[in-house]
């Protein structure tokens, strides 16, 4: 086969084959086939998009390019969820464990914060000691004993995705529905899943942020994984105002074993963990539908058995084996910790999520450039929701930073982000839609 004459014809609108698909996906891992090349098919499906068929080829091409986990030897369902990323979002953090609780094998392949948004990896290197990608070995090893491990993408597991992306990113072709979700599904699917839920964002501060464009990925990863053999369905959330009251790195875990252990409870982050768990353990068959599968979840929680599968996974995974009991001493603090006030008296009518994404990225919590490092110990505590009252001695947030000047420039941007006005803004659902095969077509 030619490149070139693979390239021409997705120019041109015509549906790609598996074959060429594959060909040109084995070129890119082993470089037969040049970045040039690649970027230039990226553009073509940009432009022309790619049919259900063609991009469950990509996706299967994708995850054959590495390594494909086998859990075969495991007692029971093998299962995942799978965030589109927002602000606040530590959903892993909990569900993973509750969902161990219930039953499942939960072998969690996470990613690093991505613009605006945090990532899981990046809070769980808060924990000292804690080994975010470890070898395979003890990753099998750890899922087998505890339940659950969350680490990061190895080297092994779809490396073709890794090297597209990176030629995405640098060529404007990241937004493509048909090259997110084969770069979403074909980490999933090597990671040898057997039930995926997805949690697709929109809002302020999502990269979908309008309802429409949410729900087109939603249908699009919810057919491709169904098509490539994984059982798969989506719900979407909201996310026009922070998911926890915590955003940052060691404020979000710290704010996750709070949940955990009852301590403190985020309303809209419960709805989110518990609706998302639910509807995963009824697609493994491990409850019978998603609301029964819900109260499973939230008996795990109750309980404590989630809290303690946590503390066992970040033992297991090098940190403190008093992680849960003691979290407030082992994560890291900000040397200045103050209160910031909106400057009227009212109502917070709206928030601009992404801004407080943006806030924590300019304190250090987040990177501008991929070798940036983080500073795990910045972030925002005691975020106040949508609704809530604000002004001169009512705090909207806490702001957690490096210096004086760090916190008195991270206050002013969140300020900037909240609104403040005399109208209780108009109630928005956590969950505003679910997903199945049938309805994505």
């Amino acid at each position: 086969m030619l490149p070139q004459e693979i390239i021409r014809r997705k120019r041109e609108g015509e549906a790609l084959t598996a074959d060429e698909i594959r060909f040109m996906v084995d070129g890119l891992t082993r470089g037969s086939v040049t970045e040039g090349q690649v970027a230039a098919l990226a553009m073509a499906v940009f432009f022309r998009g790619m049919g259900r068929d063609e991009a469950v080829a990509l996706t299967l091409a994708m995850r054959d390019s590495g390594t494909v986990l086998d859990w075969s030897q495991l007692d029971g369902p093998v299962v995942d969820k799978h965030s589109t990323g927002g602000i606040g979002d530590n959903v892993s953090l909990m569900l993973a464990p509750a969902l161990a609780a219930c039953g499942a094998f939960v072998p969690m392949i996470s990613g690093r914060g991505l613009g605006h948004t945090g990532g899981t990896l990046d809070k769980l290197d808060a924990i000292p000691g804690y080994i975010s990608q470890p070898s395979n070995e003890r990753f099998a090893a750890v899922v087998r004993s505890v339940g659950t491990a969350i680490i990061g993408q190895t080297a092994e597991l779809a490396p073709a995705d890794k090297r597209l992306y990176a030629i995405r990113d640098v060529t404007a072709t990241v937004e493509s529905i048909p090259l997110i979700t084969a770069s979403i599904l074909s980490k999933k699917l090597a990671a040898g899943l057997g039930a995926l839920v997805l949690d697709v964002k929109t809002g302020s501060g999502a990269f979908m942020p309008t309802l429409e464009g949410a729900r087109a990925l939603a249908e699009s990863l919810v057919a491709v994984a169904n098509g490539a053999g994984l059982r798969t369905t989506a719900l979407v959330t909201d996310m026009d105002e922070p998911l926890a009251s915590a955003a940052g790195n060691a404020v979000e875990v710290r704010n996750a074993v709070d949940f955990l252990t009852g301590a403190r409870i985020d309303p809209r982050l419960f709805e989110v963990t518990v609706a998302l768990g639910g509807e995963l353990l009824a697609t493994a068959g491990l409850a019978e539908t998603a609301e029964s599968g819900r109260r499973q979840i939230e008996i795990a929680l109750g309980s404590g058995r989630a809290a303690d599968l946590f503390g066992r996974m970040v033992a297991a995974l090098g940190g403190p084996a008093d992680f849960v009991e003691r979290a407030a001493d082992h994560l890291p603090g900000a040397p200045m910790v103050a209160d910031v006030f909106a400057e009227a008296s009212g109502i917070v009518t709206a928030i601009d999520t992404r801004g407080v994404g943006v806030a924590v990225v300019e304190l250090g919590g987040g990177r501008r450039t991929a070798t940036d490092r983080i500073d795990p110990a910045v972030g925002f505590t005691d975020l106040a929701p949508r609704g809530a009252a604000a002004g001169p001695d009512r705090p909207i947030g806490r702001v957690h930073a490096r210096s004086a000047e760090d916190a008195a420039r991270g206050a002013a941007l969140l300020r900037a982000a909240y609104r403040i006005g005399d109208t209780p803004p108009q109630a928005r659902p956590v969950i505003h839609e679910r997903i199945d095969v049938a309805a994505a077509g």
